[in-house]
């Protein structure tokens, strides 16, 4: 991690990204807008006194929301986290309605619009959805309308069993080109040890890169409001910041912190963005398609798109692992198991492991056809290490 040793480059450093700030991404847990007795609305009314300042100054504002679970579930009088996903599920679907109702009459009362956005994973898998959802999103925009995303916790399972909406903040903020991602947290950001256990645990305020350092000290929290801890949000901010996004994660309970954090104000830990960012279309294979197989390459091949920035060819393959078709990302591995890229194949497993090994000219000869002279091209393909 590179340190940055002085409060006067710190804070020269962050005015220099968020001077010109006009797309922010607003990501708020649940643990920031409830408490034992459900939503607290007096702490979403200070939240939203506060973009509204930002969107009167011309801010576009997209809030990516959590709390749809815990508001079905103090609804239906549930104290204890339910482990059962139906019950999950049902208290969601009770509850989003209710967070979407305290949204829209709180925003209401400045003479603002809102609208609901609900997405799941499969959303941004599908290239059509994933492009369909920016489009929409950002026709709300122009017509002055704050956007609240949440994920479809009804019929999501991977998002109530494995994560919180760190990640799908950081996938909507490269989604529709935020200039930033503002991460809302019970605490005041990233800090050397866990504060609750240690109180002379000091805070990070600036982060160049995220490396296995910051991992290390990143805990995990369980509580009945959410499912993330800092190691979420951590995951979100690598996300956002790999997409050229910088991030901060700052408390969320304090009041008006968010407008004073645009103006230069130093709080929370920023992490600043890659200076080689890569492109919406590789961040989107990175970060939201599924791995469905793995392809074992040769030293050749792994020379040619490490050092010199080759496409795949079927001759540096030795094995194929997994059964996938055709537009299926997949995980390309040295010989030792460390896996180098992940790309989007051309050709289905069956057909690979019947080229593998062989030259290009050979293809047709031994498929009967030849699609591509690549089995994954350089523009589908995003480095790992």
């Amino acid at each position: 991690m590179k340190k940055v040793r002085t409060e006067v480059e710190i804070s020269r450093r962050r005015l220099s990204y968020l001077k010109d700030v006009k797309r922010l991404v607003v990501k708020i847990g649940s643990r920031v807008i409830s408490d034992e007795m459900g939503l607290n609305i007096s702490h979403m009314e200070a939240l939203i006194s506060d973009m509204v300042d930002l969107h009167r100054k011309n801010k576009e504002i997209i809030i990516v929301s959590s709390g749809a679970i815990v508001a079905g579930m103090r609804e239906m009088g549930l104290s204890v986290q339910p482990k059962d996903l139906s019950i999950k599920q049902a208290a969601a679907a009770i509850g989003q309605g209710k967070l979407m109702e305290v949204y829209r009459k709180l925003f209401e009362t400045y003479g603002i619009r809102v609208a609901q956005i609900l997405l799941t994973r499969e959303d941004m898998i599908e290239r059509k959805r994933f492009l369909n959802s920016r489009n929409t999103i950002l026709k709300l925009l122009e017509w002055g309308i704050i956007p609240v995303v949440n994920e479809n916790d009804t019929v999501s399972v991977e998002e109530i069993r494995f994560g919180d909406n760190d990640l799908l903040s950081a996938l909507v903020a490269s989604l529709i080109d935020a200039e930033l991602l503002l991460i809302l947290s019970d605490i005041d950001g990233l800090f050397t040890e866990d504060p609750s256990i240690n109180p002379e645990a000091r805070l990070i305020p600036w982060v160049d890169k995220i490396d296995e350092h910051i991992e290390s000290i990143a805990g995990d929290s369980i509580s009945i409001e959410g499912t993330g801890g800092m190691r979420s949000k951590i995951e979100g901010a690598r996300k956002a910041v790999e997409s050229g996004i910088p991030t901060i994660i700052i408390n969320g309970k304090i009041p008006g912190l968010i407008s004073k954090v645009l103006e230069g104000y130093k709080a929370g830990t920023f992490f600043s963005p890659c200076r080689l960012p890569i492109s919406r279309r590789k961040h989107w294979i990175l970060h939201t398609l599924p791995v469905r197989g793995r392809l074992i390459i040769d030293d050749g091949a792994t020379e040619a798109i490490l050092e010199k920035g080759k496409s795949l060819l079927p001759a540096g393959i030795i094995h194929v692992s997994g059964n996938f078709d055709a537009g299926d990302a997949v995980i390309c591995m040295d010989k030792n198991g460390r896996e180098i890229a992940k790309g989007l194949v051309n050709y289905t497993s069956r057909e690979i492991d019947r080229i593998k090994g062989r030259k290009t000219g050979e293809i047709i000869s031994i498929l009967g056809f030849k699609d591509y002279d690549e089995v994954i091209h350089r523009d589908n393909m995003v480095i790992l290490r």
